[in-house]
């Protein structure tokens, strides 16, 4: 596969030194080695990493970018997740369209969320007022997939194409971790249905069980990042010659036991959501299980390795200062209640047995 064309990504407010600045490198390196188009089927360019029977690799792929670095992990997720809608609902003229954007170098992702007030609304003569809020890549993603609703009530997915640098606002991105991801509020005001394509029907994007089974997908990420964290903690407890104690051997075990234990429930949520062999509400119950599961370990695996590295891993020089500030930021994704007793009433409603449950 030849090389992506490189593109020229304007610097943004949050492009500075130090972990404000948006990975520029780690991005191109994406783009130069084809992982931006790898998503895509083989015959529009790509290596068909989004079809079921690719689902392990994909994983592996989306829990090694994020062990190298959460916020890069997060990008590259959102990119994927975009071009998963795109190639799931869009027609094939579309299809076609954005997988050139996609071998061209574009950055993709997806912006859902609102500013109280001003979401994204599209009238009847195909104008675009509102905005995007939390958009991460702002400034950066030039292929955003972003929701908007129509005159009477329904949804419309669109990717817009937007230039490097224009329309983002990162002034409020002021935050504890994941601060390289330049996420902001970006204005969509003015623009129009030619600015951009059309991907599906009405309200595609809200379809059951793919809009909430797709998170296993930021699960491997969050994988990667706790990943990240027990291999600092471990490298630390050998380098201070403290892995003899005991104490800090427990500590550890049990870091590794929530670490593989979130592997597999992972892995699991991954095959069971590509598969598609279940009823809609049992593989949204089997990711929710991993969520649950992947949110309460990685902030015990982040307890036990603060307890054990001490003071030391809260100095700016030490490398799990950072990956502890990420992970704690990235964890907090919305309504984890929610998908825990929404997973814990659907297995106690269930009439089959709990070690057939997933189809195993």
């Amino acid at each position: 596969m030849s090389a992506p064309t490189s593109l020229h990504l304007v610097p943004s407010p949050i492009d500075a030194a130090g972990d404000d600045a948006f990975p520029l490198v780690a991005i191109e390196r994406l783009r130069r080695t084809g992982r931006l188009s790898a998503p895509l089927p083989i015959e529009l360019g790509g290596e068909g990493l989004c079809e079921p029977e690719k689902v392990g690799e994909l994983r592996r792929l989306l829990t090694e970018i994020g062990r190298d670095s959460l916020p890069v992990g997060r990008l590259y997720e959102g990119h994927v997740n975009a071009l998963v809608l795109m190639l799931r609902y869009a027609d094939a003229e579309t299809r076609a369209g954005l997988a050139r954007d996609a071998l061209d170098g574009h950055l993709f992702g997806v912006w859902n969320t609102e500013p109280k007030g001003n979401g994204l609304t599209l009238d009847a003569v195909g104008r675009l007022h509102g905005a995007k809020s939390y958009a991460s890549g702002a400034g950066f993603v030039t292929r955003p997939l972003v929701t908007a609703r129509m005159p009477d009530g329904r949804s419309r997915m669109l990717v817009m194409r937007l230039k490097a640098g224009e329309r983002a606002d990162l002034s409020e991105w002021r935050v504890h971790g994941m601060r390289s991801t330049a996420t902001g509020t970006v204005d969509f005001t003015s623009l129009t249905l030619g600015d951009g394509a059309v991907v599906g029907a009405p309200d595609d994007y809200f379809r059951q069980p793919f809009f909430f089974a797709g998170a296993w997908r930021f699960l491997a990420v969050q994988l990667g990042g706790m990943e990240a964290v027990v291999e600092t903690f471990r490298t630390h407890m050998r380098e201070t010659g403290r892995g003899g104690d005991p104490h800090q051997q427990a500590r550890f075990g049990r870091s590794l036991i929530a670490l593989e234990s979130c592997r597999l429930l992972v892995a699991q949520a991954a095959e069971t959501a590509a598969a598609e062999a279940l009823i809609p509400e049992r593989v949204i119950a089997c990711v929710n299980l991993a969520r649950a599961a992947v949110d309460q370990a990685g902030l015990d695996v982040l307890t036990l390795a603060q307890r054990s590295v001490g003071l030391a891993g809260f100095l700016e020089d030490h490398p799990l200062e950072a990956q502890m500030r990420d992970l704690a930021t990235y964890l907090r994704q919305p309504a984890p209640d929610f998908a825990l007793t929404g997973m814990a009433a659907h297995v106690l409603e269930a009439d089959t047995p709990l070690h057939a449950l997933w189809g195993a």
